[in-house]
C-alpha cells in the first residue's frame, strides 16, 4: 500500500536542505584556497542545511514517525546547528569585509552556547536510559519541557543578535572603505544586505516562535492538543520554512553575479594607533605640506582607481601613517581628501577655454570621478554651486572664489 511520507511543507524543507548542501559543495569545489570568506559561507550553508532536516525530523507529517521508529538516535543532532549557523554567518560577513581576517583564540568563545547546549542535552536527556528517551521522543514531552524551550529561546534570540551584528558591520562598511578608497560607487553590497536582513527576519520569526512557546508554558497552553481552529504557533513555523526557502534560492541565484565583486579592506588599517606618542610624532605641519605639494605636482588623484596603498607607495609613506596624517591634518578621510583635489581640478577645467567643447561628463571622468551623482554632490558641497552653474558664470567672478 502506498503511503505519503512527505507533505508539501516537508518537501520545502527537503529542498532547502538540498540547496544549501549543493551550494556549499559548489563553493568548496570552486573556491580559491586563499578565499577564506567562501569557506565560512560554505560552513554556514552546511550548518543551515541541518536545520530544515531537524525540523523535518521533529515535525514532519509521517517522516517523524519513521525516524522515531528506525533512527531515534539522530533525533536531536540537527538541533546543534542552531548554535553554529548565525556565528558562521557573522564570521562570513567579517571575513568578506576584512581581507586579513582570521580566527583568533578569543573567537572560539562564540562556541560557548554550543557547549552549554551540549551540556544541557547530556544532563537533561542523554544520561537517561534509551527506553525513557524514546518515550520522551514519541510523546514529544521533551521538546515541550521547560528546560528545552528555555534553551531554544536563548539560542533563537542569540541568533538574532549575531544577524544584527553582521548588519551593523555591513552598515559601517562603506565608511570603512572611505578610509582606503577614492571611489566606492562601484562597490555593490545590496546583495549582502538582502542576505543578512533576510536571515535576520527568518531568525526573528523563529525567536518569536520560541517566545510564544515560552509564554505558552506560563499560560498552561496545551501544545500537543491545540484549539480546533488551528495552532497559531504552527502557522508561524510554516511561514519561516517558506521564507527560508525563498532566501536560500535568492542567495544561490545572486551569488554567482556579485560574490567576486566585493572590495575588502584590511582590518588592522581601520584601527587608529593606541600610543599617543606615535600620533604626536605624525602631527607635523611640514610633513602635511609636503604631501599636499606632491599631490598637486604629481596629480595622482586623476587615477579613478586610486587607493590608500597606491598613494602611500607613490609618496613613499607607510599607509598607516598616511591615513593618520590625512585624518589629523586635513580633517578628512581618504575618500574626501582625494576627491577634494579632484573638485579643484574640475573647477580649473570647467573654466578653461580649451575645454569648451567638452561636456561635464567628460570632465568629471578626466579628473577621476566615475559617478555623476557623486561628482555633483561633492562639487555643490565644496564650491556652493552645481558644475553647470559654475561653468556658466563669468571668468572674473569664478576667479574670486
Amino acid at each position: 500500500m502506498n503511503q505519503v511520507v512527505f507533505n508539501f511543507h516537508d518537501v520545502i524543507l527537503l529542498m532547502t536542505a538540498m540547496l544549501c548542501c549543493f551550494f556549499a559543495l559548489l563553493l568548496i569545489a570552486t573556491n580559491p584556497p586563499q578565499n577564506t570568506s567562501n569557506y565560512f559561507l560554505a560552513a554556514f550553508l552546511i550548518a543551515h542545511a541541518l536545520i530544515p532536516l531537524h525540523e523535518l525530523i521533529l515535525w514532519g507529517a509521517e517522516f517523524k514517525l519513521h525516524v522515531r521508529e528506525k533512527w531515534p538516535q539522530v533525533y536531536f543532532i540537527g538541533a546543534f546547528a542552531y548554535y553554529l549557523d548565525a556565528v558562521l554567518l557573522y564570521f562570513y560577513v567579517k571575513s568578506l569585509v576584512f581581507r586579513d581576517f582570521h580566527l583568533r583564540p578569543k573567537d572560539y568563545l562564540h562556541l560557548i552556547p554550543f557547549g552549554l547546549f551540549a551540556l544541557f542535552m547530556v544532563v537533561a536527556f542523554y544520561r537517561f536510559p534509551a527506553a525513557t528517551r524514546l518515550e520522551w521522543i514519541n510523546t514529544e514531552a521533551f521538546v515541550y519541557s521547560p528546560g528545552y524551550i528555555s534553551m531554544d529561546l536563548l539560542i533563537k534570540c542569540t541568533r538574532v543578535g549575531y544577524c544584527v551584528a553582521g548588519f551593523l558591520l555591513i552598515f559601517k562598511y562603506k565608511d570603512i572603505l572611505k578610509n582606503t578608497h577614492s571611489n566606492i560607487e562601484k562597490v555593490d553590497i545590496l546583495w549582502l544586505k538582502i542576505l543578512v536582513v533576510g536571515f535576520t527576519l527568518v531568525t526573528s520569526m523563529e525567536a518569536f516562535l520560541a517566545l510564544a512557546k515560552m509564554a505558552g508554558l506560563f499560560a498552561d497552553y496545551d501544545f500537543l492538543h491545540p484549539d480546533p481552529d488551528g495552532n497559531p504557533i504552527e502557522y508561524i513555523g510554516l511561514s519561516g520554512y517558506y521564507a527560508l526557502f525563498f532566501l536560500v534560492c535568492t542567495l544561490v541565484f545572486t551569488s554567482m553575479r556579485y560574490f567576486s565583486n566585493f572590495e575588502a579592506v584590511k582590518q588592522k588599517d581601520t584601527k587608529e594607533p593606541a600610543k599617543k606618542s606615535t600620533q604626536e610624532k605624525l602631527l607635523n605641519p611640514e610633513y602635511a605640506a609636503k604631501i599636499d605639494g606632491l599631490m598637486r605636482a604629481q596629480k595622482t588623484y586623476l587615477n579613478p582607481e586610486l587607493t590608500l596603498d597606491m598613494l602611500a607607495e607613490t609618496l613613499a609613506i607607510p599607509a598607516k601613517d598616511l591615513s593618520m596624517i590625512i585624518n589629523r591634518h586635513f580633517n578628512h578621510n581618504f575618500y574626501e581628501f582625494v576627491n577634494g583635489y579632484r573638485i579643484e581640478e574640475a573647477q580649473k577645467r570647467l573654466l578653461d577655454p580649451a575645454n569648451k567643447e567638452k561636456t561635464i561628463t567628460d570632465i568629471y571622468l578626466e579628473v577621476g570621478f566615475n559617478s555623476k551623482s557623486v561628482f555633483n554632490t561633492f562639487f555643490k558641497k565644496l564650491v556652493g554651486k552645481t558644475p553647470s552653474e559654475y561653468r556658466q558664470q563669468p571668468a572674473d567672478v569664478a576667479a574670486t572664489h
